[in-house]
């Protein structure tokens, strides 16, 4: 599920539902979702107890992963299929609901899933503390988000708020008069961790999923109403909301806002504290929320020494920066690896102290005692801050970069310059601008590792050969992964061939689900009532669905949604115009994670041809294909080029279009 899909759920609570008839969850079933949730919500699962202390002789007690199973799912959990309505089109969407009972519990949906991702309702939250990050609002602006609003940042109770509550996570709200009580459930839509103040700042922070007191919260089997929040829950104990309540003590819910336009709370503040919220940093963007110290630059010619402090502040800077305002991100923004000239022009020339001219001309990286962007880095590396290493052609590369080190996550940003100022770039001299705070680095395709993985979903009328494995037919497989599903079945059927154990005897569910007989060969099969095994399994393979993903660099297929249909290629076009003027064309490339635009600067550079970019006739204006264009025949130097950003050849189909012309 995508973030920017979170409104698709974040109305289900509120909306009317078709609720089919409840069925059991096999146990495999059960403690595959167990699994799925607590990787999804990076529940820490602790070793296997020893059976005896050998010191003491006492048994040692630690809570296993069954049991943590079965506090996320009991045993006795049933599922069932949903369908709602949401938004203002009314658009029609489907789930499942996990429905279950506690110990001494009656029945209550305890999970929602839409979309492989699971949701947990508040029954969820009362039995298992610290299962989401917990936020804070005063209890009339929580009386507001169960009627439906979205809470606004300025309601939030804080900072500090937890480290885990990042764009896009899901996470529960609490009111400040009962702190340890989850009343309701929904995805941030900013990055709350990093919030340095909540007062005066505008927009949404958190989108309602479901609330005590909704129709999920209500429902039973027997048709009675959902149960009383409690007054309190051992084990959400967490921060000291004293100074939370006194944070929040003047505000009052603004209903008459017209910017909210969803239907949030606001949360007005009184003359003194509005005067102070809008006294504000001048900053770069995402930074105006933290001390800054001041930093005041002379307009004279610096030493050697002082540059040298200045341009590793810029640098830690630089990684702060990307660190703080792409905390969801596992590399912080960055594209690894990272070429030397993009470190200088993304990491450290826009993170300069440069406020005149002058100061411009003398923060040039050839008048640091390193003198050159790899020794720079280099420097870095000598000093563990991340790691680095030469390429062929002399150039440096950045692979890695240790964000957790106290030099960054300590860093005190020092105000910078409002508008883009003059800079010196890495190959010396002054007077190119900085490029701006995240702006893309330049071609991070170079040196990436891709590997292309084709996958399989079985159709629904496969369903039957999966039972006996207890394995899901909705689930994506590689070959090698159906094989033994395949196999698992024509045993448990007894199916194979006394005789001939690479022969299969067809039954009703392999003759009706693979051999339909309209072709010949599937007459002929359907005629003799066997199948060679390996025929049976290339079949299977052919009933089912194509997936495909692309893998970039250390990316698992579990990290990346797989895509339906067969995977693509890049396609290259050699063909003639203007008489006998050759050039090659070539397009595809963005789903191999390259960019059209640095492809065709260096193939410019490499063939001395010109060269251009342009839409592909026929794509979509939402999502264009890029076509790029070089004079000549050019197609060897075009795959190089595409083979130095992970490209394989056999992903490349040419088509030449000028054979055959000449007579």
């Amino acid at each position: 599920m995508t973030r920017d899909s979170n409104a698709k759920w974040s109305d289900v609570a509120a909306c009317d539902h078709t609720i089919k008839a409840l069925a059991p969850l096999r146990s495999s079933d059960r403690r595959k979702i167990a699994d799925q949730i607590i990787a999804q919500y990076q529940i820490d699962v602790p070793p296997k107890p020893q059976d005896q202390n050998p010191e003491n002789g006492q048994e040692t007690v630690t809570i296993g992963i069954g049991a943590i199973r079965n506090a996320l799912l009991p045993e006795n959990t049933q599922s069932a299929r949903f369908t709602t309505t949401v938004g203002k089109d009314l658009k029609q969407v489907s789930g499942t609901v996990y429905v279950g009972a506690h110990p001494g519990e009656e029945q209550r949906v305890l999970w929602i899933k839409i979309e492989e991702r699971l949701i947990p309702t508040v029954y969820t939250l009362w039995a298992n503390p610290k299962l989401t990050p917990l936020l804070h609002t005063p209890d009339i602006v929580l009386q507001k988000l169960r009627g439906g609003a979205d809470l606004m940042t300025p309601g939030l109770a804080g900072p500090p708020f937890p480290h885990k509550a990042i764009k896009g996570s899901i996470v529960a709200i609490a009111s400040l008069e009962k702190p340890t009580v989850p009343m309701v459930v929904g995805t941030c839509v900013i990055d709350v961790a990093s919030l340095q103040e909540v007062q005066g700042v505008k927009g949404h922070a958190v989108r309602g999923a479901h609330w005590d007191g909704d129709e999920i919260w209500s429902w039973t089997q027997g048709g009675g109403t959902g149960r009383k929040a409690p007054d309190e829950i051992q084990g959400w104990e967490g921060n000291d909301t004293t100074d939370l309540e006194e944070q929040m003590g003047h505000v009052n819910v603004d209903e008459s806002d017209d910017e909210l336009g969803g239907g949030g709370v606001a949360v007005a503040l009184d003359s003194q504290d509005e005067h102070a919220a809008v006294k504000r940093n001048d900053y770069v963007e995402g930074e105006d929320g933290k001390p800054y110290k001041e930093v005041k630059m002379e307009d004279r010619e610096f030493s050697t020494k002082e540059i040298d402090d200045i341009f590793w502040s810029a640098f830690l800077y630089g990684l702060h920066h990307y660190r703080n305002t792409n905390r969801s991100d596992p590399h912080h923004g960055l594209e690894f690896p990272v070429n030397q000239s993009a470190v200088i022009s993304n990491l450290v020339l826009p993170f300069l102290p440069i406020t005149t001219p002058a100061q411009a001309a003398s923060l040039n990286v050839k008048k640091t005692s390193w003198k050159n962007a790899k020794k720079f880095i280099k420097a870095f590396d000598k000093a563990r801050l991340l790691k680095s290493k030469d390429r062929d052609g002399g150039e440096c590369v950045v692979l890695d970069v240790d964000f957790d080190d106290p030099s960054i996550t300590g860093f005190v940003p020092y105000k910078l310059p409002k508008k883009e100022t003059t800079g010196a770039e890495s190959g010396g001299g002054g007077g190119r601008k900085a490029i701006a705070v995240g702006t893309p680095l330049s071609d991070s395709s170079v040196g990436q590792k891709l590997s292309k993985i084709e996958l399989f979903k079985p159709k629904e009328q496969l369903a039957p050969l999966f039972t006996s494995s207890s394995a899901s037919h909705h689930d994506l497989y590689l070959p090698a992964e159906l094989r033994p599903i395949i196999y698992s079945y024509l045993e448990s059927e007894n199916l194979i061939s006394g005789t001939n154990k690479r022969l299969i005897h067809l039954d009703p569910v392999l003759a009706n689900a693979v051999f339909d007989g309209s072709s010949p060969l599937d007459r002929e099969v359907l005629a003799k009532g066997s199948v060679p095994r390996d025929a049976l399994v290339d079949r299977v393979l052919k009933s089912c669905s194509p997936f495909y993903v692309i893998l970039r660099n250390d990316e698992t297929r579990d990290e990346i949604k797989a895509k339906a249909g067969h995977a693509p290629k890049i396609h290259i076009t050699l063909e003639t115009r203007s008489g006998n003027k050759v050039v090659t064309k070539m397009f595809g490339v963005e789903a191999f994670h390259v960019h059209p635009q640095p492809l065709a600067d260096e193939l410019q550079k490499a063939c001395a041809s010109s060269t251009s970019v342009s839409q592909l006739a026929g794509s979509s204006p939402k999502k264009p294909v890029m076509e790029v264009m070089v004079q000549g025949p050019q197609k060897e130097a075009t795959i190089k080029a595409l083979e130095k950003r992970g490209v394989h050849r056999q992903w490349i189909e040419v088509n030449d279009k000028t054979k055959g012309k000449k007579k």
